[in-house]
């Protein structure tokens, strides 16, 4: 059986950090309401004129390094953002032009704060199918030119950032001891458009838009849809929590992680926490977190990683790897 392995990864932040005594100069908030509701304490934010495409470049440069592999033996670059360069063209084909590529194919994908997830069952899928060998899998935004910077129960949230997974196809037993993905899980909902969107786009106004948000209500969704994933995951692979080394979540709210790890019986030392300092990056915030934890050396090769994710949509998802 044919598996994609994560043979590499990276990540992108731009330089300039946000406080929430930043924001306390902007809106009427302070640290101790942000931190109290979400657990942020600061975000990165895009420089004037840097794109998602030179994020997402940033971060896939890395990657390749990690993985000792060329941008020549990439066969497929999947890109999830929200927030693209253009309406067209693609944002991974930016990228692989900025990667010097000119062989195989790129395309976005967007499924908003899930988007990483998607992209990276889509490339696990054109792997098994044979289709692809190598993989470059992005997950790209710069959120902080679709924030109400007036609204401070959006603006304290999201933030800017990139992060990318290398995949490769490698001969697997079929079992769940093979390294790689071992199944992935997708998900939407659309009747819950009115509680996470932009209210804009080419085809309605003819703008941008802004990011509109019932948090309260996305949070009920969230914990749900979340823990029922999961379990789907788990149960498909014939695995128990007590299976999972690592908890690779959606980087959103400290408090949703918190119960999800708490319903899967894990320990804090037992999720990967970027949220702090990293705000919610939406499609970007697993893979930057991954990279966060691969880099420091607490994800080991053979651990057992569960990734999950909720967003816009509603869109949610998991995919579980053995590293």
């Amino acid at each position: 059986m044919i598996r994609s392995v994560v043979v590499g990864c990276g990540s992108y932040l731009p330089e300039r950090v946000l406080t929430n005594a930043d924001l306390a100069k902007l809106v009427d908030t302070s640290d101790e309401w942000i931190v109290e509701r979400t657990g942020i304490r600061q975000r990165h934010i895009a420089a004037e004129g840097e794109q998602t495409s030179d994020l997402a470049l940033h971060a896939a440069k890395a990657a390749l390094a990690n993985a000792k592999l060329s941008a020549d033996e990439i066969d497929l670059i999947v890109l999830a953002t929200a927030t693209p360069d253009e309406t067209f063209p693609a944002t991974a084909c930016r990228v692989q032009a900025g990667l010097g590529m000119t062989r195989g194919f790129a395309f976005d994908v967007q499924a908003v704060c899930s988007g990483f997830v998607y992209a990276l069952a889509t490339a696990d899928n054109f792997i098994k199918a044979g289709q692809a060998k190598t993989a470059l899998v992005i997950g790209a935004e710069t959120f902080s030119r679709i924030i109400d910077w007036t609204d401070r129960t959006t603006c304290v949230l999201f933030a800017d950032g990139a992060g990318a997974l290398v995949l490769k196809a490698e001969e697997g037993a079929g079992s769940i001891n093979d390294r790689g993905v071992l199944t992935t899980h997708l998900h939407s909902d659309g009747r819950y458009h009115d509680l996470l969107y932009v209210d804009g786009g080419p085809s309605s106004t003819q703008t941008t838009g802004n990011l509109r948000m019932l948090g309260r209500e996305v949070f009920r969704h969230a914990v749900v849809n979340l823990a029922d994933v999961v379990k789907e995951t788990l149960a498909a692979v014939g695995m128990q929590a007590t299976d999972i080394d690592w908890l690779v979540p959606h980087q959103a709210n400290k408090r949703i992680i918190d119960g999800t790890a708490r319903k899967l019986g894990l320990s804090t030392d037992q999720v990967v926490l970027t949220v702090e300092r990293h705000g919610n990056t939406s499609a970007a915030s697993v893979p930057l977190a991954l990279a966060e934890a691969a880099a420091d050396g607490r994800i080991k090769r053979g651990d057992v990683v569960l990734l999950e994710a909720m967003g816009g949509g509603f869109t949610w998802g998991s995919a579980l790897i053995r590293w």
